[in-house]
């Protein structure tokens, strides 16, 4: 198995799945190695930091310059399981569960960066959070309600005929485990009253 992105490939081999940043020939080679090597470092902080502090992540087996190797979490992708035929109960179950682990996530310090459902994964009934590549480590208010504008915006675009159900269990979800979600939510509503939202991006 192998999955190419903007940033890394993806392959899964006998030590678990490894995750190696591409070079970016637009770049001066140098700079480039050092990107990689802060984004690999980082990445690699957040996802542990993430499930200590009780996060479903990967566990990291390793890293090797612009390399992760990781645990392979071979369970259903929430982006195809949300629009299969399930009941709105388990939906809204899925919905709490992805609150539960975003609102411990900004408790911590932690900012995702690409909260989408193609980045969330069921196995064994817990839900897993996949690629922290654009992630961060922020106490700000701002940074965890941009956090949850992303998210929504991908509910709206991927899921779009379940939107109230899932937004509405993710806040119930997200306020049992943030500290600030009362906080967080008022900045989104700010976000959303100006028309548009920051999003990170590879640079």
């Amino acid at each position: 198995m192998e999955k190419r992105g903007a940033e890394a490939i993806l392959s899964l081999e006998e030590d678990g799945l490894v995750k190696d940043r591409v070079r970016k020939g637009y770049r001066i080679e140098e700079i480039d190695e050092k990107i990689r090597k802060e984004r690999t470092k980082k990445e690699t902080k957040l996802l542990t930091e993430a499930r200590r502090v009780g996060v479903n992540t990967p566990r990291i087996f390793g890293v090797r310059d612009f390399k992760i190797i990781m645990e392979f979490i071979d369970g259903e992708g929430l982006k195809e399981l949300l629009n299969s035929d399930i009941s709105d109960e388990k939906r809204s179950e899925l919905g709490k569960k992805i609150g539960k682990s975003v609102g411990l996530l900004h408790k911590n310090g932690i900012i995702h960066g690409d909260l989408t459902t193609s980045n969330m994964i069921l196995k064994d009934e817990k839900l897993y959070l996949i690629d922290f590549g654009l992630g961060d480590f922020s106490t700000r208010i701002e940074d965890h309600g941009t956090d949850l504008a992303v998210l929504k915006e991908a509910f709206k675009s991927t899921h779009f005929k379940h939107l109230d159900l899932l937004w509405q269990s993710f806040i119930s979800g997200y306020k049992q485990t943030s500290t600030n979600s009362d906080k967080v939510i008022k900045v989104l509503k700010n976000i959303e009253k100006r028309g548009r939202y920051v999003r990170r991006s590879e640079n």
